[in-house]
């Protein structure tokens, strides 16, 4: 009788607190929510993190609440994420940067991309696009390769910083083609990009927004962009892929993520939300003319990306010997 009695009793347990989880979704939400940014404002995730607040804040009924927690590559941030409550108020933004390059080039960065997180959803692709400043003659990614080839070390990219999404596609470029070149690493991409238009360093990879204005202007040439189909601000621009590396990919994703055991019913709810606002057409002008393409998905979806992001460059991060402590 007693082992039945203790049966029953965990039996009951598990189904008020499935109740009880129930009702709190029906509630929620029920106050603000935050979105931690683990870079500094201004930037992409910044930009795109405030767009999506808004459109959102209007299918759920609160405001969303940004917070810049920039530093250690995004990982100060992203840490503070995996040790929140829960309870599907406190959220971040996940990227390339933080959730496939950072773990494996951080040794303390704090958390497991693949256990830590509750994936609401994707948001967002953007590419990375080779640019040239006027020390570089080539015109296209065969002519820099072959150049590459016969000048081996003379070539050099510049980056945000060793292990920034900058310096590890262009480690992969490299590797890819064949050829040397020597990183040249700043603090933060805008001196790197302005380094490329002064002719002192050779190019860099860099996402569209710093530098679709000065590929337009003739500042700089760009000759490919990382994604697998042409990047629409750049239509004329081919991608690296059909133009000598088949199978080169390198572009920075955006998603929506909350600390892992958050209740399935709230992820939900958020992915509804975020779904809503990626297929609007005011969010998708905005997102668009920041040189991303929307990438609506589910989060089971959102979760295989996660994966196939993480083995991809925690790979190009030891090949590239870009681990630090």
């Amino acid at each position: 009788m007693k082992t039945s009695s203790r049966i029953t009793l965990a039996t009951l347990a598990i189904l008020l607190t499935g109740v009880a989880a129930g009702a709190n979704a029906q509630e929620y939400p029920n106050r603000p929510i935050t979105i931690i940014v683990p870079q500094a404002a201004g930037g992409g995730n910044d930009t795109i993190a405030r767009i999506l607040g808004e459109r959102m804040g209007r299918s759920l009924g609160q405001s969303f609440i940004i917070e810049n927690k920039p530093g250690a590559g995004g990982t100060i941030g992203t840490k503070q994420l995996a040790q929140s409550k829960p309870d599907g108020y406190t959220l971040a933004m996940g990227s390339t940067g933080t959730l496939g390059i950072a773990p494996t080039a951080f040794t303390n960065a704090g958390y497991n991309p693949r256990k830590d997180f509750a994936p609401i959803g994707l948001i967002a692709k953007s590419a990375l696009v080779l640019v040239v400043g006027p020390s570089v003659k080539a015109n296209t990614v065969q002519e820099m390769i072959e150049f590459a080839k016969k000048n081996p070390d003379v070539l050099t990219y510049g980056s945000g910083g060793v292990s920034s999404a900058n310096h590890l596609a262009a480690a992969m470029f490299a590797s890819a083609a064949g050829i040397k070149m020597v990183h040249v690493p700043f603090k933060g991409a805008g001196p790197a990009i302005n380094d490329v238009m002064g002719g002192h360093v050779s190019m860099i990879f860099s996402s569209l927004p710093p530098i679709l204005g000065n590929v337009r202007g003739g500042n700089l040439r760009a000759l490919g962009t990382g994604t697998t189909e042409r990047a629409a601000a750049i239509p004329d621009v081919p991608t690296i892929s059909e133009a000598g590396l088949p199978g080169y990919e390198a572009e920075q994703r955006y998603g929506l993520i909350a600390p892992a055991g958050t209740p399935p019913a709230i992820v939900a709810k958020l992915n509804a939300a975020l779904r809503e606002a990626l297929t609007s057409d005011d969010v998708k002008e905005r997102i668009n003319a920041d040189g991303a393409v929307p990438m609506p998905s589910s989060p089971e979806e959102y979760a295989k990306d996660i994966e196939a992001e993480d083995t991809k460059w925690s790979k190009v991060v030891i090949e590239a010997g870009a681990k630090q402590q």
